[in-house]
């Protein structure tokens, strides 16, 4: 199988990351529940991990890293923590369902979406500009369209929160591990992530990085004030109740380590490559509709695409018999095919890991192109 769905998760991990879990299983219990020795090398290993994480996403205290089983546990915790019944909130329009489904869950909110077009983050910023306004309770905004692969503008989008004084939730599910996560710089109420994609560590792990005060979505023992029945107020353990996953925690780990050895910017620019090769070979053809964009602070390594006859189900499953796993449909993003003009049909979506090579991509290229038609520019949408 040649696998380009890293973008539902880098299903090629590094040795190291099943190294580590197996070493979990057999040698770690509960973290901050006891001092023998696996109890101590749980609480190492947890320390561990929140520390690079703080390094990689520049948060300046770890213990504001907290362990979530994945970004949308983070994002409820984000979203709970902020938003009320009756609550203003302003939105991209490329949110996925881990940020619309909370929201919509709570009873009277005024969902405010900012729809511009692919590609056109001016146009985004105006939007956003116009729609803070005094009473908004929170801004809500992906760094990465996990669809389209379009890097929205959220440094400047923080910097008009920041202005405004309104608190920002980003979802990093899309970015963290492949582009800069600037915790710091930000000023983020909130930045939710997963473990299972960017960062390769194993599924059923996540992080929530906190910078305001948290509510906490689930209840329970923390191994700390144990005599007390409200929860602790303090980080992490305020929002990590019951036993942790310890070896997707040390997955995790290892998986971060190989990010900050391998670099942010190498695995950004070997998935940028992939991803320009595909777009070179659709762009120059008659049969596929194509959503890229040719400047590299627009996209990531996320490229979606649609047949102009048939569907995007029936090619999928046409690759899938023929050795390529792609996702097609809505890809758990309705807001965003809206916004993108794509929601009768979704799209096939191709997202390339560091595990992915040039020769895997062309492979894909032959299997698109077998019985169709070139022609020296295809219906497609991009910038150059």
């Amino acid at each position: 199988m040649i696998y380009f769905d890293a973008a539902a998760t880098s299903f090629q991990k590094p040795a190291s990351v099943g190294r580590a879990v197996a070493e979990a299983m057999a040698a770690m219990s509960s973290p901050g529940r006891g001092g023998y020795p696996t109890a101590q090398m749980a609480d190492r290993t947890l320390v561990e991990c929140r520390e690079e994480l703080a390094q990689l996403f520049q948060v300046p205290d770890p213990e504001s890293v907290v362990f979530t089983s994945n970004a949308t546990h983070g994002l409820n915790i984000a979203i709970r923590s902020l938003v009320k019944p009756g609550s203003r909130v302003v939105l991209s329009g490329y949110e996925h369902n881990a940020v619309t489904r909370p929201l919509y869950a709570i009873p009277g909110v005024k969902l405010h979406v900012v729809n511009t077009p692919l590609f056109q983050p001016e146009e985004m910023l105006r939007g956003f500009s116009k729609l803070i306004t005094a009473d908004t309770t929170a801004v809500v905004c992906t760094h990465v369209s996990n669809v389209f692969g379009y890097v929205l503008p959220i440094g400047e989008i923080s910097a008009l929160c920041r202005e405004r004084g309104v608190p920002l939730i980003v979802d990093a599910s899309q970015s963290a591990g492949i582009l800069p996560v600037d915790f710091a710089a930000w000023q983020a109420a909130f930045v939710a992530m997963p473990g299972h994609k960017g960062l390769y560590g194993p599924q059923g792990t996540g992080v929530l990085l906190c910078g305001v005060p948290t509510e906490p979505l689930l209840r329970g023992g923390t191994g700390s004030n144990s005599k007390e029945q409200e929860m602790p107020e303090f980080l992490p353990d305020r929002l990590e109740a019951g036993t942790h996953n310890m070896p997707g925690v040390a997955g995790l780990l290892a998986g971060v380590r190989f990010v900050r050895k391998l670099g942010i910017q190498r695995i950004r620019d070997h998935e940028w490559r992939l991803k320009e090769q595909l777009l070179a070979f659709l762009e120059g053809r008659q049969d596929f509709r194509v959503y890229g964009c040719h400047d590299e602070a627009l996209q990531a390594g996320v490229l979606s695409f649609a047949p102009v006859e048939g569907d995007c189900e029936s090619l999928c499953d046409r690759l899938a018999e023929e050795g390529f796993a792609l996702r097609s449909g809505f890809h758990c993003a309705p807001f965003a095919h809206r916004t993108a003009g794509t929601i009768q049909g979704g799209t096939i979506r191709f997202s390339a890991s560091a595990f992915n090579s040039q020769r895997e991509t062309s492979a894909l290229c032959h299997a698109l192109g077998r019985g169709g038609t070139t022609k020296t520019r295809g219906e497609k949408f991009t910038i150059s």
